[in-house]
């Protein structure tokens, strides 16, 4: 199976004159730089630099198509709308469900997020196959990438932590926008400690939310689960001091491995050093 219908996804679409000029200058995606085919992972921001709402943005026609989760959908466009004033921008309902595929040839714009980690995925609105969405949601635990709602609440985490920094998602190059202050400062001191890891045992995982520990102390909680894989953010530090103490990693009871995805250059520090990227 190479393609997955995604039910509960949604869309929004921005179009109008200002609409490029609105969303680059308000959300944490490069949209200036976003090529046509292409669909990169994004987000709305509080001003104190953690994840209001998360998305995927791509290139259509003039304007721009954002999918995100379909509980998100009414409360992002009423944020977005509180935030055009006089701008010549249209905010419309495109629909809901997405079809992703991964498997050329695929139609559709190109998932950044997927391309970092050496795969080839799109999405498109609209149903174009059966597919069952676990497989795509194994694929994207396996490839190491998150989503608000099944990894991580909205309104708990920086973008670092959820690897936007990585994945095109997040720009140091463009101007103010909500919440860069923040998210430039962790930038620029190297100060993000909450980062996505893979997680492995050799029983299946318990149920997501469960608590990490590593000798007793928190390390974070378990995002999406397939069987014995798994997501998490997590202090890399504390993980990196366990490793290096040798004590054991757990998910509640259960025995865990934990990774970083190779495609992210990161590493463990250990020792007071800092992570690697």
């Amino acid at each position: 199976m190479t393609d997955a219908f995604l039910p509960d996804r949604a869309l929004l679409r921005v179009s109008g004159a200002d609409a490029e000029s609105f969303l680059h200058n308000l959300v944490t995606t490069d949209v200036a730089g976003l090529s046509a085919g292409e669909a990169r992972p994004g987000a709305l921001l509080t001003p104190q630099g953690k994840i209001l709402f998360d998305f995927l943005i791509w290139r259509e026609g003039d304007g721009f198509l954002i999918e995100t989760d379909a509980e998100q959908l009414d409360a992002l466009t009423k944020r977005l709308t509180l935030y055009r004033l006089r701008a010549a921008v249209t905010l419309a309902p495109a629909g809901q469900g997405v079809t992703v595929s991964w498997a050329p040839p695929a139609e559709g714009a190109a998932d950044a997020r997927f391309a970092k980690a050496g795969i080839t995925l799109t999405r498109r609105a609209g149903r174009h196959g059966d597919g069952d969405p676990s497989a795509y949601h194994g694929l994207r635990i396996r490839a190491g990438l998150v989503e608000a709602g099944r990894d991580y609440p909205l309104q708990d985490a920086f973008p670092h932590d959820v690897l936007l920094d990585l994945t095109q998602g997040l720009s140091f190059r463009k101007g103010c926008y909500v919440g860069q202050e923040v998210v430039s400062r962790m930038q620029h001191r190297g100060t993000a400690r909450r980062r996505v890891v893979l997680v492995e045992a050799d029983t299946a995982l318990p149920a997501t939310g469960t608590d990490l520990t590593a000798g007793g102390k928190p390390l974070g909680t378990l995002g999406s689960v397939d069987n014995a894989h798994g997501l998490a953010i997590v202090r890399i530090d504390r993980a990196g001091d366990a490793m290096t103490n040798g004590l054991p990693i757990l998910a509640g009871d259960v025995p865990v491995r934990l990774t970083l995805a190779g495609w992210t250059g990161l590493t463990f520090p250990s020792g007071g050093d800092e992570a690697q990227a």
